[in-house]
């Protein structure tokens, strides 16, 4: 639910494990040779201490009664702020990407096959998760209708003028419907950068009419691309590793991609925060991609991305296909068959 700074907080939780328990399925492996620069030991020494992906033996996650979105998703999003047309075509291709018309059209691994450990989860009927993702109406806001400095209950009200705007408004579909609020990157919003890069919840009646499944999701360009476009930007306190470059060439938004399917993977397992999730606080659980922030491919924990694919015209680092050619870099979700985080570009596929 909570997307924050991923390497970061996996160092804080694993350097408290003993050594014994940090297990992951696979061999640390040095794939990406992008990701290595400096000593060996060193290198070595930081990826076998963030062993976070494959440590079953600490992640509790647990399924609370609550439903899970068994009915086709239609995701809306509202554009809030400053957009460009190029910036706009790579969020819905990815939005597209998940359930596309034509699945042999899209190369492996591909984000449908990504969504479909998501798909894994079920609620307590026995049915799964849709397959079925959609792109649904869009909203303009450029005129920043609420300013540009929001809060998280600000957000249902943005949410809120778009469902009753006298021009085109948003439909109201409680049962499928997904508002998916993406600011600008000259947005700010309540805990922006320092604890969340994006965040998902329901809207409340009193506010908005209805109870609606949401998600906002900034643009961190040019505002903190260290924190939410990892690895597209590195912090400084990171030494020796350089910055993969972004598959469609927009840190900020190629950043967001990560984060959108982390938080729409969590709303569709947890839309009403009493579904999947580990912890004993539903106000602050950890969810089932909250488990994997920051690994994109095997052996991947703490700083290290995991093995990433190079695209050979661009040189951008990606390790989802999408629709039109589209690539992606998408974070990997938990998988609660194998128990440890996976990915359809995993080596032991």
């Amino acid at each position: 639910m909570r997307h924050a700074i991923p390497f970061v907080l996996l160092l804080i939780f694993c350097l408290s494990i003993p050594a014994n328990l940090a297990w992951r399925p696979w061999p640390y492996l040095f794939p990406n040779s992008s990701a290595i620069s400096g000593e060996p030991d060193t290198e070595r020494e930081l990826g076998a201490s963030k062993k976070y992906e494959g440590s079953s033996e600490f992640v509790h996650l647990r399924y609370h009664m609550g439903p899970v979105l068994t009915a086709n998703i239609t995701v809306h999003p509202i554009w809030y702020g400053t957009w460009s047309p190029a910036q706009k075509r790579v969020i819905r291709a990815f939005i597209r990407s998940i359930s596309p018309v034509d699945h042999a059209a899209v190369h492996q691994p591909s984000v449908s096959a990504w969504w479909r450990t998501v798909r894994l989860y079920s609620d307590r009927t026995g049915s799964n998760i849709t397959a079925a993702v959609c792109l649904g109406a869009e909203k303009n806001d450029r005129r920043y209708s609420h300013g540009k400095e929001l809060t998280r209950l600000s957000v249902q009200s943005v949410i809120r003028t778009a469902v009753t705007a006298r021009n085109r408004p948003l439909p109201v579909n409680p049962r499928g419907g997904f508002y998916l609020l993406l600011t600008s990157s000259d947005v700010g919003m309540e805990d922006f950068c320092g604890n969340v890069c994006g965040f998902h919840y329901f809207t409340f009646p009193s506010v908005v009419g209805y109870t609606l499944p949401y998600a906002w999701v900034g643009n961190s360009g040019g505002r903190c691309a260290e924190v939410c476009a990892y690895p597209f930007a590195i912090p400084s306190y990171v030494p020796g590793r350089r910055a993969e470059r972004a598959p469609n060439g927009d840190v900020g938004v190629d950043g967001m991609v990560s984060v959108i399917g982390h938080e729409l993977a969590e709303m569709a397992s947890n839309p009403l925060i009493n579904a999947w999730y580990a912890g004993g606080d539903p106000s602050f659980p950890t969810e089932i991609a909250d488990l994997c922030e920051g690994i994109y491919g095997t052996g991947g924990g703490g700083s290290y991305t995991g093995q990433l694919l190079v695209d050979r015209r661009s040189g951008g680092s990606y390790n989802l296909n999408g629709v039109g050619g589209a690539k992606f870099l998408v974070q990997w979700i938990w998988n609660p068959y194998l128990n440890y985080c996976s990915g359809p570009n995993a080596l032991d596929k």
